[in-house]
């Protein structure tokens, strides 16, 4: 009794596989084929008769990145099932030719090979016992399989990879196991759950990863971090959309799009951090001559406020030359000479050889110059403001464009499996009439008719959501823009401020 319900179970798992319908949307193309030398363990019993998925075997199916065609070989044991799957597996051995109930196939077992003829797709065989009988293995019958097997889809037409097989048999096995009654859409939606959060992190692995290179090279110039930022932003991105699945609301893309943001911001801080040490750094050494004058009161003489002045702009000179593509140029030289103004003050107060007059004009003149220097800073910090500004233009076009792309490509999958599935019905419809079934071809007829119906209303409905998807993401980045330019006008007012206040005089350049 026991044993036939073990068997009752795993035939339960096998229909649930084969009810599966649908390619993960995106391919991996570029992931490589996995391939196990022997089958696997796949589904068993544990010790309380209950069914368990066993781990090494969801391990081999988490690697699988490509779409696969799932064959499932049942029937009564020592009927030629082991058999039929080492020859399609293209083995003379691997699946164990047992003599007995006892044999070593008993479970569910899995073998992952490439499929012979379909490039790029891996071919998953599953052999179990106890259920009916097959018949006679011939060449012909497996090229039958290559031929006819397709790649497994959901209804909505998502490729089903090897990680998506893994989590759809998890989720049945523990359904079937607790008693209850496994539910392909409530599979569906708890592992698109699991893939979205999982399509996050590998696309900040890549946001992160990449922007972790450019970081050894800090300090850069802004144009080259926001390039740097653009270009793995839109590969993290992609990545994000070729393993997300069914955002239908798009809260995982917003996700990944404010954790990429919080995160070039502060690559942004550690650049300028990176920048403000180099310049303070550059300055205190020109400047070090200069500061050993005025610690032994080289210009505390008549004369030396001009001297003063000149080795000033010898400094600034000499450091505007080497910090021209420092972001933090400006701000570094416009705090330096606000510290040495006090020093200046002093040595202009003590210059004997000027008049009262002449120190006046040249202190007004030494403010001229420190407030130039201020609205020089500021400017620039309004340039790389608007260099921010054109870089979210620029992401956000990419990922818009890339958005777009997938849905007509899921658009796309989606009414192909509708007409697969209405076509299937057709010709099934058509056989009941030539077979002269016409009742049961009326109710087919019917069948297909609400069939037509529930595909044009799911069509429409995702329409509906792709829409409310860019439209969220547009108003996301239009509130991004806003706050921008509301602090470019800040700083435009704060220029102009300055420049009222500004007048002619020497400037150190």
């Amino acid at each position: 009794m026991r044993s036939q319900r073990k068997a009752w179970l795993k035939m339960k798992c096998l229909h649930h596989f084969q009810a599966l319908k649908c390619v993960y949307l995106f391919r991996w193309a570029d992931a490589p084929p996995v391939t196990i030398d022997k089958p696997v363990c796949f589904i068993d019993t544990d010790s309380n008769g209950k069914l368990c998925v066993q781990q090494s075997a969801l391990q081999i199916l988490q690697q699988i990145q490509q779409p696969v065609v799932v064959v499932v070989v049942v029937g009564l044991y020592r009927t030629g099932k082991s058999y039929l799957m080492n020859r399609l597996a293209g083995k003379q051995t691997g699946f164990a030719l047992g003599s007995t109930i006892e044999s070593r196939t008993k479970g569910i077992w899995m073998w992952c090979v490439p499929h012979p003829t379909k490039a790029g797709t891996t071919l998953v065989l599953l052999d179990t016992e106890g259920f009916g009988d097959v018949k006679k293995v011939t060449d012909n019958f497996c090229k039958f399989v290559f031929r006819d097997s397709s790649v497994k889809r959901l209804k909505d037409g998502h490729t089903v990879t090897g990680r998506v097989l893994g989590h759809l048999a998890k989720t049945y096995v523990d359904t079937i196991s607790s008693g209850s009654v496994p539910c392909l859409e409530n599979a569906v939606i708890a592992m698109a759950m699991i893939e979205n959060e999982a399509a996050v992190k590998v696309g900040l692995q890549v946001y992160k990863s990449g922007m972790e290179k450019l970081k050894v090279s800090f300090p850069l110039e802004l144009k080259a971090v926001s390039s740097k930022h653009q270009h793995l932003s839109s590969t993290a991105t992609q990545a994000f959309i070729k393993r997300s699945f069914r955002d239908t609301d798009g809260k995982y893309l917003k996700s990944l799009e404010e954790k990429i943001n919080e995160l070039f911001n502060g690559y942004l801080c550690q650049n300028e951090q990176a920048s403000k040490r180099r310049c303070e750094d550059l300055l205190s050494s020109l400047s070090a001559p200069m500061m050993e004058k005025l610690k032994k009161g080289f210009y505390a003489n008549p004369g030396g406020y001009d001297l003063f002045c000149k080795d000033l702009e010898d400094i600034g000179n000499k450091y505007n030359s080497q910090t021209n593509k420092e972001v933090k140029a400006e701000e570094v030289l416009d705090k330096f000479l606000k510290q040495k103004s006090m020093d200046s003050k002093a040595i202009l107060q003590a210059d004997k050889k000027l008049t009262e007059k002449e120190k006046k004009i040249k202190e007004q003149n030494e403010k001229a110059v420190l407030l130039e220097q201020e609205i020089k800073a500021k400017e620039e910090k309004q340039r790389q403001l608007e260099e921010k500004m054109e870089a979210e233009r620029r992401s956000n076009k990419e990922r818009m464009r890339q958005m777009k792309e997938k849905m007509d490509e899921e658009m796309r999958l989606q009414r192909e499996e509708a007409e697969r599935a209405m076509n299937s019905k057709l010709r099934e419809q058509a056989d009941l009439l030539k077979k002269g079934f016409k009742e049961k071809a009326d109710r087919m007829r019917q069948e297909i008719e609400e069939f037509k119906k529930r595909s044009t209303e799911a069509e429409t409905n995702r329409a509906k959501e792709f829409a409310a998807i860019l439209e969220n993401a547009s108003r996301r980045h239009e509130e991004t823009m806003d706050l921008m330019m509301q602090n470019h006008r800040e700083q435009m007012m704060e220029i102009q401020e300055k420049n009222t206040k500004s007048s002619k005089g020497c400037c150190i350049m």
